[in-house]
Formats: C-alpha cells, sequence, structure tokens
C-alpha cells in the first residue's frame, strides 16, 4: 500500500476523508432541515433528511472498511 506524506496509505487517508466529510456533512445537514422545517417547506427538509442519511451510510462505510484495511495490512 502506497504511503503519503501523512505517512498513512493513500487509500486509509482517502476513506478518512470520504469519512470526515461525510460526518460533518450529516451534521450541517440537520440546521438545513431545521431551516426549511422553520420555513414552512417539509417537502425540502425531507430532501435535507435523505441526504444526511445517505451520508450517514457513506460514513458507516468507510468505518467498515476501514476496519478491513486495519485487519488486513495492519493500518490505523
Amino acid at each position: 500500500m502506497a504511503t503519503g506524506e501523512t505517512g498513512f496509505g493513500d487509500v486509509v487517508f482517502d476513506l478518512v476523508s470520504v469519512q470526515y466529510h461525510a460526518l460533518k456533512g450529516g451534521h450541517d445537514y440537520g440546521q438545513y432541515v431545521r431551516d426549511a422545517r422553520n420555513a414552512g417547506y417539509e417537502d425540502v427538509a425531507s430532501f435535507f433528511e435523505k441526504v444526511m442519511e445517505e451520508d450517514s451510510k457513506r460514513a458507516a462505510t468507510c468505518h467498515d472498511l476501514l476496519a478491513e484495511l486495519q485487519k488486513k495490512e495492519g493500518v490505523g
């Protein structure tokens, strides 16, 4: 596994990056849901909830893949 400037493999760095952004987005989308609901746009709030759910699943998949890499490669 190639090692980038961080000392971690590029794939590990990439997965951590996607996981971070998915979790950060999920946090931000919670505010978007509240904003839409406060403005009376339930359809928009539902859209943001769907996006938030997708990012949550994405972050969980990254977590699982990182655990698999740790077992296989001893990284992390």
